[in-house]
């Protein structure tokens, strides 16, 4: 009988070498990264021009990858001009109103991560089918389009929002000047938090559908008294509030007290299952001729049961890399589906991470249903799930109970702590971005410490979700065992402020300068400089010139800088990004593949 063993003998990468280099903001997290799955890493990396990467040794053929900032004339030349283009912007400003830049280097890490998913896959492709060098590119152009995927889809859906996009949102303050977040998933416990502060029932009403939203759309405008009533209570009286409630609060903790709870722990983790080394099911033998073309995951099958971004995100990027991912859906289907706006009755935003995939509906609380569904397991690849932790446990799902009957199995969860921080409030994107630190990562100086309203954690957790199970393949492959492998929230914040933390154990400032990677106002929209030229470009006065002229003075000066991205669906003919929308049957912007293989 297989059990998850207590450590891992061998990591996906032992015993190869990599050499990286490359824009140092991408190199330095994908030498990380290659370096915690085991590889000997040389690093030689670059400021600028495209990254070289390539992994080899115990017997695979090399594998090389490429990661650049945008396409030949794209004009797209670091963070700040990729951010601008592809959208991050505009998302990120939707809470005050105008595009801001995040100060933390968001899809520089995007990229890092998707390029050493390409790796790895790539590796699975040559274990899978036949060797041979295998070449792989991603961008940050990419990257980007793929964090927004969810904005851009419903910017170009049949019908508008389900609530105002306007400025607006938490963090809330107490009396005593301390910003908290607060969370619930429940309207019972929204309503009963405020009206144990004596808010108006009216204002509690109209604030819980933009509160409910706030992840869909980036801003959520309250009604101000909300604002107010917190300012005139004291944090005690505020989470007594909470505690009576069942909302939960969280105080927005800084970057040095982060650092000084940081347990270094790479951002997954993996459990073999001991025993007999085991065969992978009949179905998943290796493709050969025409099958193979599918993508190095062609032949595998994925179950996911996965709700809102993270695991669904993971699995759907594991599609696009050729596995054939099965929805685990309760009865009557994903709720999800209906969620405005939607494309032929169908929502946009469901659509972004989900299309592609078969579905089944299961209803896990019923014993039938859920030895049905041990049944699938048996005959699949990949099991994965974000559901709350003990859920599986409590089900008869765990790994545990899924590798008696499947011992090849890759069993995946991507979580919200992976029980490393004592006290966690609810793991939810928000709520990890303030624990952690983020919320002040992603600020310049001058600026009050905040959590995105843009679901930054709950993607880049869905990339390290996809990262974790393409290295447990991997594993699988070397050693004959599956595996259990962990991601959480909590990871990928980890490696979005690991740069910045670095900063505190140096004793140097963790933040930004005021007014970093500030868009510039133009007559008719805003552009953005390359954070290199900025300081330049602020000396230039470009409020009455259209954008155009105004990126032809700066151009004519040698700055480099773009017009920023206002309107998501512009994106679908914006020329910076030919050929990387395309509209799905349902008429749905949808984005391509972030990897192009060779």
């Amino acid at each position: 009988m297989a059990s998850p063993a207590t450590t891992a003998a061998l990591r996906p990468l032992d015993a190869m070498d990599a050499t990286v280099s490359g824009p140092a903001e991408i190199a330095g997290v994908v030498a990380a990264h290659l370096e915690l799955l085991g590889a000997r890493t040389d690093r030689a990396q670059g400021a600028a021009g495209n990254g070289g990467i390539t992994v080899s040794g115990h017997g695979f053929d090399p594998v090389s990858a490429t990661a650049h900032w945008g396409g030949p004339g794209s004009g797209l030349v670091d963070e700040a001009t990729v951010q601008a283009a592809t959208g991050v912007m505009a998302v990120h400003g939707r809470r005050t109103g105008a595009p801001a830049g995040l100060a933390a280097d968001y899809t520089a890490t995007a990229t890092a991560v998707l390029t050493v998913q390409g790796l790895l896959a790539a590796l699975i492709g040559q274990a899978r089918v036949a060797s041979g060098t295998s070449c792989l590119s991603t961008g940050a152009d990419r990257a980007g389009l793929l964090v927004v995927s969810q904005y851009l889809a419903a910017a170009g859906a049949d019908e508008g929002e389900a609530a105002e996009l306007s400025p607006g949102g938490p963090p809330f303050t107490s009396a005593e000047g301390v910003l908290f977040e607060l969370e619930t998933l429940d309207p019972g416990a929204w309503a009963a938090f405020w009206r144990a502060l004596e808010v108006p029932a009216d204002a509690i009403r109209a604030g819980w559908r933009p509160f409910q939203f706030r992840y869909a759309m980036a801003c959520a405008p309250f009604p101000p008294v909300l604002h107010e009533v917190t300012r005139g209570r004291p944090l005690a009286e505020i989470r007594r509030a909470a505690a009576l409630s069942g909302a939960e609060v969280c105080v927005i903790r800084t970057l040095v007290e982060r650092h000084a709870e940081a347990d270094g722990a790479p951002p997954w983790s993996f459990r073999p299952f001991s025993g007999e080394t085991s065969q992978r099911p009949a179905h998943t033998a290796k493709p050969t001729g025409p099958a193979a073309d599918g993508g190095p995951l062609a032949g595998l099958t994925v179950l996911e049961a996965g709700r809102r971004i993270q695991a669904p995100l993971a699995a759907h990027l594991l599609g696009l890399l050729g596995a054939e991912v099965i929805r685990i859906e309760p009865p009557g289907g994903d709720p999800l589906r209906g969620m405005p706006p939607t494309s032929s009755g169908i929502s946009a935003r469901w659509l972004a991470l989900n299309r592609g995939k078969k579905a089944v509906e299961i209803d896990i609380k019923a014993a039938a249903d859920r030895r049905r569904l041990t049944e699938m397991a048996a005959g699949a690849d990949v099991f994965l799930h974000n559901w709350a932790p003990g859920k599986a446990a409590e089900l008869g799902l765990d790994a545990e109970d899924l590798a008696r009957v499947n011992p090849a199995l890759v069993y995946a969860y991507t979580g919200g702590w992976a029980d490393r921080i004592d006290d966690a409030p609810m793991g939810t994107d928000f709520m990890v971005q303030a624990r952690t630190g983020v919320g002040e990562a992603v600020r310049a100086e001058g600026e009050p410490p905040a959590p995105s309203l843009m679901t930054l954690l709950d993607v880049l957790g869905g990339l390290h979700g996809t990262e974790a199970v393409l290295a447990g393949l991997l594993l699988r492959e070397r050693t004959g065992h599956g595996v259990r492998v962990d991601s959480s929230l909590l990871g990928a914040a980890d490696t979005l402020i690991a740069p910045v933390l670095a900063r505190v154990g140096r004793g140097e400032n963790p933040r930004r300068p005021a007014g970093f990677r500030r868009p510039l106002p133009t007559a008719d929209g805003w552009i953005a400089p390359a954070d290199r030229d900025a300081r330049a470009a602020a000396a230039h006065d470009l409020t009455a010139l259209p954008t155009t002229e105004a990126l032809a003075r700066l151009h004519g000066h040698g700055l480099a800088a773009t017009a920023v991205t206002t309107d998501l669906s512009d994106l679908h003919h914006d020329p910076r990004f030919a050929g990387a929308i395309h509209r799905d049957e349902h008429g749905a912007p949808a984005v391509i593949a972030p990897w192009s293989f060779a």
